[in-house]
């Protein structure tokens, strides 16, 4: 079961007082949701996109983080962790890429919200950059970024929503067996377009290098493998001897493309490019703008679209 009642309540002393001194009072009353419908938590795009799809009509998916804020960077408000009050499930990355949400949790009227950990089953890569790892990191987070990786969250949090909600499980489980075809077919199509431009699909022969160590899910998609990662890490800038060292670095794996993030503009990303005459790119992170439920596919396919531009442009 990876629904959890009782997960990360660490600091939940010291986040409890700071909501009761803000003046945070339960948040259970839920006049505007009609009786029965149950009401789930999100803390990323990409999981409102996921849930949205999955429990249609049938239930209200609550982003807890406003839309405009940056999640690296985000820290809890005394709103934001009332609004948990009203939630009858939450369902978290898990691995790293919403860790204040088990504080919000915890400083909450329902600390033992039921937890729906989407990447339960999902083969998970290494963190990517050195200070990353350093920080205790282990798996990369940004398993959302993935088509693969997608198919098997949707999976896992219809199973589990399915369980927290039985009258509609069955609606659940073949929405979630609809969007994720959806998905697939994505895939398929960019796979496609790929093929019909290339002799070959197989990108192993393409060195590529990434701003931050988020793109490699949706990278090994495509048959490509990240030869260097910049930032140390994710929201890091390198510092001028680490920047050098890098770009030591790709002269010397003779990287061809660098995969860089949309909406998070660097000088140093312009020094790497005027330095190495390298083609640069920009993914989506999926983190920016207003919830919606085809979110995920429109700024999937924009990378695809993106990726496959790349392969193709890059090849010799």
């Amino acid at each position: 079961m990876t629904v959890s009642t009782n997960r990360r309540r660490f600091l939940a002393a010291a986040l409890a007082a700071g909501a009761f001194a803000t003046g945070i009072l339960p948040a259970n009353a839920r006049a505007d949701v009609p009786a029965g419908r149950r009401r789930f938590g999100v803390t990323l795009h990409p999981y409102y996109s996921y849930v949205a799809n999955i429990v249609g009509d049938l239930a209200e998916v609550v982003p807890i983080i406003p839309a405009g804020f940056n999640p690296h960077a985000y820290e809890p408000r005394p709103e934001d962790i009332q609004r948990i009050g009203s939630l009858d499930a939450i369902v978290l990355n898990g691995i790293g890429h919403d860790d204040f949400a088990g504080r919000m949790i915890a400083a909450s009227s329902k600390p033992a919200l039921p937890v729906v950990e989407a990447n339960a089953d999902v083969p998970l890569l290494p963190a990517a950059g050195s200070a990353a790892r350093a920080s205790g990191k282990v798996v990369n987070p940004h398993s959302f970024l993935s088509i693969t990786a997608s198919v098997l969250q949707v999976a896992t949090i219809a199973r589990e929503l399915g369980r927290l909600d039985p009258a509609n499980a069955d609606a659940y489980a073949a929405n979630a067996r609809a969007y994720s075809r959806r998905l697939r077919q994505l895939r398929a199509d960019a796979l496609a377009r790929l093929a019909a431009k290339l002799a070959s699909a197989d990108g192993t022969s393409l060195r590529v290098a990434t701003i931050h160590g988020a793109y490699d899910y949706l990278l090994r998609e495509f048959g490509l493998e990240v030869s260097a990662v910049v930032e140390p890490a994710h929201g890091i800038e390198p510092s001028p001897a680490q920047l050098a060292e890098t770009i030591a670095t790709m002269r010397r794996l003779d990287v061809q493309v660098i995969f860089s993030e949309l909406n998070f503009p660097s000088a140093y990303v312009e020094t790497i490019r005027r330095e190495t005459g390298i083609r640069l790119y920009a993914f989506s992170h999926i983190s920016h703008g207003d919830y919606a439920a085809d979110r995920f596919e429109r700024e999937m396919a924009s990378n695809m679209d993106t990726l496959v531009q790349a392969m193709v442009e890059a090849k010799p």
